[in-house]
């Protein structure tokens, strides 16, 4: 199989990036990243490669290429964090890297070979706050790859015996063996293109299970023991840090510790006001009146912008100032109740329940429902003509609104995913719907 000239490998990389979970606007910047980051030769092996999960001889197969020089490829993109590799069954599975979380954030990562992180940092940041955002949640989209975890501390008394365990940042911890502490990459970024206002610190993004066997295998994160890693959560919380998780309730990979003047997730609402960028955890904050002072301390820690400090029209004590909260896109993180000094802010349960995939498998599904690359994930090989022919014919399918809208609902979604489960069990893939 010819090997594809450096123009059409780039462009065939863009066109393969933007069909994976988080969709990858094509433009010059785009363009740019690419060259800057992958050789021809790779661009050319991960433009071929299938969509999703596929082991070496797959890989060989589809792509063309001789097997021990494709190792050797494929072991430099993972140490480059560009595709991602797991090891199951006796063998690694290799698959590309979308923009987010994929490509930018272990770019930025990176702690070994030739590190540009400033011209890196000045290119994702020109890209990131392009047309991104809007690529990925301007037609209503819910499914996000981060959620809120809530601090525990800030959830009511009363609520405390409700709180199950992937909400609990310490329950995560304890359900681990395995864990990594690696830079992160918003920081990163703002650090090197001199947007960086917070004193908070840059190695604090947090890994656990197979995520974190992929960070340190690769070197994009160093191991550390279970004490480490609370320490690590704990500093966070003084600092009053949003805990962003991985958007599944089991075999939680990542989180995130987030400040309001770095991290790219949070800015897509408090910046571009699209609130799904972190969907918000089952919590609310609640103010209590009679406890507070109006000192706007829950205004300044919110790191959405999601309290508002306003006069008081006919103050009744020395307060002249009150917190209004916008409950439209609270996260629900508890970061305002942690930094009242009066404990005047706590989390009680939303009304309405919030949707949080159950596995990896079932948030790659619906995140790419919602984004119109399903049709990738079922017809993985890129290079046949007949799942080409079969994407284009499903996709536009999936593609129309009533569909889509059924597909996702309360009534079906369960159904569909039950289905695409099945799928991937006839396929001797069952694994894959347990990630």
């Amino acid at each position: 199989m010819a090997q594809l000239g450096p123009k059409e490998a780039y462009v065939k990389l863009g066109e393969k990036i933007d069909g994976l979970t988080a969709r990858a606007p094509q433009s010059e910047t785009l363009f740019r990243i690419l060259k800057e980051l992958y050789t021809p030769e790779e661009a050319d092996v991960v433009a071929r490669m299938p969509y999703g999960l596929a082991d070496l001889a797959q890989v060989a197969k589809i792509t063309g290429y001789q097997p021990a020089h494709l190792q050797k490829i494929l072991e430099t993109l993972a140490g480059k964090g560009l595709i991602t590799d797991i090891f199951a069954n006796d063998r690694y599975y290799y698959m590309p890297s979308p923009m987010v979380i994929g490509i930018f954030e272990f770019t930025m990562m990176r702690t070994r070979g030739q590190l540009n992180y400033k011209k890196w940092a000045g290119l994702f940041h020109e890209y990131l706050n392009g047309d991104f955002y809007g690529a990925n949640f301007n037609d209503g989209q819910v499914i996000s790859i981060l959620r809120a975890i809530p601090h525990e501390e800030s959830i009511g008394e009363s609520e405390c015996t409700e709180i199950l365990d992937y909400e609990k940042a310490s329950a995560i911890i304890e359900s681990n063996d395995t864990f990594a502490i690696g830079i992160c990459s918003c920081r990163n970024e703002k650090q090197h293109t001199g947007r960086k206002e917070c004193k908070n610190p840059i190695n604090t993004c947090s890994s656990f299970g197979y995520g974190a066997d992929y960070m340190i295998r690769n070197k994009l994160a160093k191991k550390v023991s279970r004490t480490e890693m609370k320490e690590n959560f704990a500093r966070s919380r003084e600092l009053g840090l949003v805990f962003c998780g991985d958007n599944v309730q089991k075999n939680i990979t990542a989180v995130c510790h987030c400040c309001k003047c770095c991290c790219n997730a949070l800015a897509g609402i408090s910046r571009y006001g699209y609130t799904k960028t972190v969907v918000t955890s089952t919590y609310i904050v609640q103010h209590h009146d009679e406890a507070c002072t109006g000192c706007g301390a829950c205004a300044k820690a919110c790191p959405i912008n999601a309290i508002e400090m306003r006069p008081v029209q006919a103050p009744r004590s020395r307060k002249r100032m009150e917190p209004v909260i916008d409950s439209s896109f609270c996260l629900g993180c508890g970061v305002c109740a942690i930094k009242c000094p009066k404990g005047a802010m706590t989390l009680t349960r939303r009304k309405n329940r919030v949707i949080h995939p159950e596995t990896v498998f079932e948030k790659v599904i619906l995140a790419a429902l919602e984004r119109n690359t399903l049709q990738n994930q079922i017809f993985v090989n890129p290079e046949s003509v007949t799942q080409n022919f079969m994407r284009s014919f499903v996709g536009g399918f999936l593609r129309l609104s009533p569909v889509k809208r059924a597909l996702m609902s309360d009534r079906l979604r369960s159904r569909f995913l039950a289905a695409m489960k099945k799928g991937v069990e006839l396929q001797g893939r069952g694994w894959v719907a347990k990630l």
